[in-house]
């Protein structure tokens, strides 16, 4: 009989494979900000909201917060990896204005965890106390990005089109979701929990929308951004059309 350890072990590693597919998503968009040598009207705040969201979630699962969760860390520190790379080409083809901006939102969200790392390392001396601590940050960090969805879900509703919300990032997200929340309920993590069943519920939901929406749909083509969000605590992806 398999045991719980070995099962959430694989679950976990579909979960990475799954995650990565998700972190690698916006590709198309930094390759066409690269032949452009312009960031145009795309926008950096997806990719630093994900770095800060992989920054918990790699400190949550840390030995020394919440043993047993190297999965969690791995994945989010690939996540930081491909984030920060994102953001370095962001910072290469855009303007004055949007360096400074996204140097002063790097060092606030430095800033933020220095306090959180020195916080709970001096202040909370047991796991549980860690775990609690870092895991409702996370879980608050990630509710707002969370939230994402429901504006592209309004939009779907309101033009009765799913142009801006691609079948196969909706599914991924679904799946992403789904698999995540199974690593978390076989050995209880309320924390990794919470914020992968909002995933699953908004990728349900997304794919709903896709089966009602599709056929309505103008076959019309459109560049798209793709920011991610963090994997580890959900995973839905936003999507904006670039016009």
């Amino acid at each position: 009989m398999v045991s719980a350890d070995a099962a959430r072990n694989v679950v976990g590693i579909i979960g990475n494979v799954i995650s990565f597919g998700l972190f690698l998503s916006p590709t198309p968009v930094f390759w066409r900000i690269i032949k452009a040598k312009d960031v145009e009207e795309f926008k950096p705040d997806p990719y630093l909201a994900t770095l800060l969201n992989c920054m918990l979630w790699v400190f949550y699962g840390l030995p020394i917060v919440h043993p047993n969760s190297i999965l969690v860390v791995t994945i989010n520190g690939i996540g930081l990896v491909i984030e920060g790379s994102y953001l370095i080409i962001f910072f290469l083809y855009s303007t004055n204005n949007k360096r400074l901006k996204m140097i002063g939102v790097l060092a606030a969200e430095a800033g933020f965890m220095v306090a959180v790392v020195l916080g709970v390392l001096l202040g909370a001396h047991t796991h549980e106390k860690r775990s609690m601590i870092v895991g409702i940050l996370g879980v608050i960090f990630g509710t707002i990005m969370y939230a994402s969805p429901l504006t592209i879900m309004g939009k779907v509703i309101k033009t009765k089109s799913v142009e801006y919300m691609p079948f196969t990032l909706s599914l991924v997200n679904f799946l992403n979701g789904c698999c995540w929340l199974a690593y978390a309920l076989i050995k209880f993590d309320l924390y990794v929990t919470i914020p992968n069943g909002l995933g699953a519920f908004f990728g349900l939901m997304q794919l709903i929308l896709y089966g009602c929406y599709y056929k309505r749909t103008p076959k019309e083509e459109k560049s798209v951004e793709l920011p991610t969000s963090n994997p580890a605590g959900a995973g839905n992806v936003s999507v904006t059309v670039d016009r």
